[in-house]
């Protein structure tokens, strides 16, 4: 197994089961619709069908937003619980979608797939497993797209980051981005990347209150692992820092879509 950092272990990866971090999942940006759009961007006009794998979708939204422009996705994740909530959310009863609760190793996958996406999920997996599987199953003129959402600066991060490092449980955390993890992928004989395309900026505004339970939906902060005391200082430390800078109670952010696409190898 290719070495990864500690910071993607099963023991974090397995708090995205956890319901509190489900359950809070919807206040965290959504991709800009520039960003699905350049998706179904990617397949080939000729290659229809057109059918997709959804890798560690979560609660399927990359899914349910191109599943009318497309013939079919398998939409696979672990979490039993984000996949509830997928098939309880718009258009996640449509029949196109095959929901597969498994891990990506596993999972019984019936391609070729037309396009396989890994939504901020990849890194999660067994690399030397995962890549050469999705090799086998893409067709010829298929891509593997790694997508992810990117804040631009704001003007409380240099006060929150300390506030997240002090209060995460996920001690190994180290900063890193699909550019990162493309290369590393690259580095390894297990991808090869085609290009990389940025939306342009969308406001997402939300309040105070949202934005921290949106920091619970992410790795380090579920409330069902946290400390409860230890979570209501992070989020009153936190809240005080907002409530500064953002005065109206709105916290405003400029979100763009990241779209890394290429060719999953079958060995390293």
């Amino acid at each position: 197994m290719s070495a990864k950092h500690k910071q993607w272990e099963t023991e974090y990866a397995s708090v995205f089961q956890d319901e509190s971090v489900v359950e809070a999942y919807h206040f965290r940006p959504q991709y800009p619709a520039e960003t699905l759009d350049f998706l179904v961007q990617l397949l080939e006009p000729m290659d229809r069908p057109w059918k997709i794998l959804d890798a560690g979708c979560g609660t399927g939204y990359v899914a349910r937003e191109i599943v009318q422009k497309v013939d079919g996705i398998d939409a696979v994740d672990i979490s039993e619980a984000m996949i509830r909530r997928g098939k309880a959310s718009t258009e996640g009863d449509n029949p196109k979608i095959n929901w597969i609760c498994s891990s990506m190793e596993e999972a019984p996958l019936e391609g070729p797939y037309s396009l396989i996406v890994a939504a901020a999920s990849l890194h999660w997996m067994d690399w030397d497993a995962v890549l050469p599987r999705f090799a086998s199953v893409l067709k010829n003129e298929g891509h593997l797209a790694l997508v992810e959402d990117v804040a631009l600066p704001t003007p409380w991060e240099t006060e929150a980051r300390p506030i997240f490092s002090r209060y995460s449980m996920n001690k190994d955390f180290r900063p890193y981005d699909m550019n990162t993890i493309s290369a590393d992928l690259e580095t390894k004989g297990l991808f090869k990347k085609k290009g990389c395309r940025e939306t342009k900026p969308i406001e997402f505004r939300q309040s105070i209150d949202a934005f921290i339970e949106s920091a619970h939906a992410r790795n380090g902060f579920s409330r069902d692992r946290m400390d409860k005391i230890e979570a209501e200082e992070f989020d009153a430390k936190l809240k005080d820092v907002l409530t500064k800078y953002c005065q109206s109670g709105q916290v405003v952010r400029e979100i763009r879509g990241r779209v890394i696409w290429g060719k999953p190898l079958e060995r390293a």
